[in-house]
């Protein structure tokens, strides 16, 4: 376990929910196998501030993100709130240029390198309509050629071109980068993006995959958006997920 420092947190109430909703998400990732070691990173808008986000403390293994030690930067990278503890390059340059430019379509926002999006992300095809998971997000992704590891500024606005009005963003040969509104709203996304994936990836495996015709996609996202009215956006989910990392560990909060 790494040295955990001690930062002296002093923050609004809005923010201190903010810092927990991001820690469990840490968690969370983790307990789902989506961290990769102690790269990668989540990060979200510090309610009533502009231009200032949270991200991970870089050096830190997912399990041990907590509410308290997660960094204060604002979107030119600077730590504007007093941790001790760097943050990763690749983290900030990337995060900050949608949270600067997209508003709050891009309030929470993560980068992952699981296995099977960076495969789905390798592919020429992408991700292709041929289960029920991949049919929520078609048309509603963009792809970004690969241009190396993302620490260059000037690629930003590329970045946010390529992404256009979607709220997903392959990077090929790279890994998704997947954003919404709220939290909760990105960790659904990113859920049923990873099962999407997962079974593309089984399902090509075996061979041939059967293509799902366009005018049945539209239907399935006609009435999937009707369905997950219900679901609070993603709220029950989270909230559900909170719950499991909470029996298993629940130092997040600290």
């Amino acid at each position: 376990m790494a040295t955990q420092l001690k930062p002296n947190i002093e923050c609004s109430k809005e923010e201190w929910q903010a810092r927990l909703d991001l820690a469990a998400c840490y968690r969370i990732f983790d307990h789902l196998g989506w961290s990769e070691s102690i790269y990668n990173h989540i990060s979200l808008k510090v309610p009533g501030e502009e231009d200032t986000f949270l991200i991970n403390p870089f050096g830190l293994l997912y399990d041990e993100v907590t509410a308290s030690n997660l960094v204060k930067i604002d979107v030119e990278g600077n730590n504007v709130g007093g941790s001790p503890y760097m943050v990763n390059k690749a983290g900030f340059t990337q995060h900050a240029h949608f949270h600067k430019h997209l508003g709050e379509r891009a309030d929470a926002i993560c980068h992952v390198h699981t296995t099977e999006t960076m495969a789905v992300c390798s592919h020429e095809d992408g991700l292709m309509p041929t289960n029920f998971y991949a049919c929520n997000f078609q048309n509603q992704i963009g792809y970004h050629d690969f241009e190396g590891v993302t620490v260059r500024a000037e690629e930003g606005d590329r970045l946010v071109e390529n992404l256009g009005s979607k709220s997903i963003l392959m990077l090929r040969n790279h890994g998704p980068v997947v954003m919404d509104k709220t939290i909760q709203g990105m960790f659904v996304k990113m859920w049923a993006l990873q099962r999407a994936c997962e079974i593309q990836v089984a399902t090509v495996g075996m061979g041939k995959p059967n293509v799902v015709p366009q005018e049945v996609v539209d239907v399935h996202q006609r009435d999937l958006s009707v369905m997950q009215a219900q679901g609070g956006a993603g709220v029950f989910d989270f909230e559900a997920w909170k719950r499991r990392v909470d029996k298993i560990d629940d130092s997040w909060r600290n």
